[in-house]
């Protein structure tokens, strides 16, 4: 792998504050979603992103990454890849999070590729049939990041993944296009090795990439870290800045 499965480490973290301001939709009439869309006269013409989250999925903190990225001039929509199955923030430290993980809640609604794969699938055709967009690039947090490399040849252009989980190395040699990754320092899902091991596959692999460490924080930082603290903030905020100037620099 080129990065280690998720953990009880993935549901760890802090709400953040503030007012979404995107819309809620249905993906192909069954698979909730999160639309966030550019101010007038500030949208990247027939772009778009996908954002694939973490297992907390759809909540207030994805949903105002999703507010910034449209500020930032890009249609972002966030796909529900749980099936309405999404996990609550702070699981107890004896939660069955791979029991979860193959079975889902009710023991009938797994979260493996063969059930998330469908629902990306239909993600990005709704961004390009429904929103018009050419150009597509995707954000994948944790559990995300998977399926930002496992969809580079259905139609996704450009890459970001944060403190990613769950990634096969054939997988992530096969996103053939300029892909981006943000590394917490202390990270047992993605730790020095695998990030290093990343860093050779992507480098064979001859298209742009760009792996960021950012020191003093843990697995998850960029979504749920605690913003009280400078330095968590700051990784955060990078982090984010990181995603957007790649996808400025190479989707548009």
């Amino acid at each position: 792998m080129a990065s280690n499965p998720p953990a009880q480490c993935c549901t760890v973290g802090v709400l953040h504050e503030g007012t979404p301001s995107g819309k809620h939709i249905k993906v192909a009439g069954k698979y909730d979603a999160y639309v966030a869309t550019p101010p007038e006269g500030k949208a990247h013409k027939d772009v778009g992103l996908l954002y694939i989250p973490d297992v907390i999925g759809l909540w207030q903190n994805s949903y105002l990454m999703a507010d910034q990225l449209a500020n930032s001039g890009y249609l972002t929509l966030i796909i529900d890849v749980f099936n309405g199955d999404q996990l609550a923030l702070n699981r107890p430290a004896d939660f069955d999070f791979m029991s979860w993980l193959t079975k889902g809640s009710d023991g009938n609604n797994p979260h493996t590729k063969e059930y998330v794969d469908p629902i990306v699938l239909e993600a990005i055709k709704t961004l390009k049939e429904e929103y018009g967009v050419k150009k597509l690039g995707a954000l994948g947090y944790c559990f995300g990041a998977k399926y930002v490399a496992r969809h580079n040849a259905d139609g996704i252009d450009v890459g970001f993944m944060a403190h990613p989980s769950f990634v096969e190395e054939d997988e992530l040699a096969s996103f053939k296009a300029p892909l981006s990754i943000a590394a917490a320092e202390t990270d047992t899902i993605f730790p020095a090795e695998k990030r290093h091991k990343s860093e050779e596959i992507l480098k064979q692999g001859g298209y742009p990439y760009q792996i960021n460490l950012y020191s003093g924080v843990v697995h998850g930082f960029s979504v749920r870290c605690d913003t009280s603290k400078k330095i968590e903030k700051y990784a955060k905020e990078q982090a984010f800045l990181q995603a957007v100037t790649w996808f400025n620099e190479h989707l548009l």
